[in-house]
């Protein structure tokens, strides 16, 4: 099992290496910092916009490789260069990493774990009306994108905040500003700012998980090993919840790694659409500002988000599978 995942991990960090590459390259040589400098009003001399994008390795009058090496040997240090505006990228993701960090755990563990339970209940009681219903339920959550669901939810709640003439929910920013209601107080208004965006990407990945939780769970559900589990004595929900459901979710776990990288997308338009300061909404506003040192630091903190989630899933994998602790 060591050997099996010190090999997978390997591979993650090269996989790491190649995203980030990948995408400080697109980045520099598609956007223009130069053109920021252009609106600024007085105009800058050239000589002085060169002196500044020099400074900032960001010259597009410099050879891409040049820059590359530059940057390269940086980030190698854990410095991830400075922003178009002259402050600290690294700052930046330290301010900005826990905010997206925090969306994504409570979105993936209440999506992930809702949806596994609830499609291989829906597999249990196959046709009947729990399964109807939640198939249906599925299958819509599927059909719609992230971004209406967010907005969709905004709507409902702003209705029934309307409807109740209280602040049930609220849909813009991290926490009320300017608040001052202690430790508990605050606490809870920001968990009250966290449910709605929280809850759109969490129904992505419930639609996703339930329907193939419920696929898998369907092949195992007659097999013979789980006959020979009730013929030697255990109920049917034992049978099934220890041995159908342990088997049916090794490949789902398999999924989730795929899986992961849809909800990053959906946290970054879930972000930009609620307020949340994280790095999803940076790297929208970056690639309006011709950001190309922030783009490519937040395409490493997803590469590397990616990457857990996958180590994550063979670790998982191989617990629920005893061939892989051998090999």
């Amino acid at each position: 099992m060591g050997k099996f995942l010190a090999r997978r991990l390997a591979n993650y960090v090269v996989l790491v290496f190649l995203a980030t590459t990948f995408a400080y390259l697109l980045a520099a040589s598609t956007l223009s910092p130069r053109a920021n400098y252009a609106e600024m009003s007085p105009r800058p001399t050239e000589a002085a916009v060169d002196a500044q994008l020099d400074r900032l390795n960001l010259n597009d009058k410099t050879p891409l490789a040049e820059r590359y090496t530059v940057w390269l040997g940086d980030v190698v240090t854990g410095d991830f260069g400075r922003t178009v505006r002259d402050t600290s990228v690294n700052e930046e993701i330290q301010r900005r990493a826990g905010v997206s960090i925090r969306l994504i755990v409570f979105g993936t563990v209440i999506g992930a774990v809702s949806g596994v339970l609830i499609g291989a209940y829906g597999a249990v009681r196959q046709y009947r009306v729990f399964d109807r219903v939640s198939t249906g339920a599925a299958f819509f959550m599927l059909s719609v994108p992230a971004v209406v669901v967010a907005i969709s939810l905004q709507v409902i709640a702003a209705a029934i905040n309307e409807w109740t003439g209280t602040t049930i929910f609220q849909y813009a920013g991290e926490y009320t500003t300017g608040l001052d209601a202690g430790f508990w107080g605050t606490l809870g208004n920001r968990i009250q700012h966290a449910i709605l965006p929280t809850l759109a990407l969490a129904l992505g990945q419930f639609a996703a998980f339930s329907r193939y939780q419920r696929n898998m769970m369907l092949d195992v559900i007659g097999s013979d090993f789980v006959r020979t589990a009730m013929a030697k004595g255990l109920t049917r929900r034992k049978a099934l919840f220890k041995h159908a459901l342990r088997t049916a979710l090794i490949p789902t776990v398999t999924y989730f790694a795929f899986v992961f990288g849809s909800l990053m997308a959906g946290t970054t338009f879930t972000e930009k659409i609620y307020g949340w300061n994280g790095m999803g909404s940076w790297v929208i506003d970056s690639i309006v500002k011709n950001d190309v040192n922030s783009v490519a630091a937040v395409s490493c903190f997803m590469a590397v988000c990616i990457m857990v989630a996958s180590f994550l899933s063979d670790v998982l994998y191989a617990w629920l599978d005893p061939r892989v602790r051998v090999s």
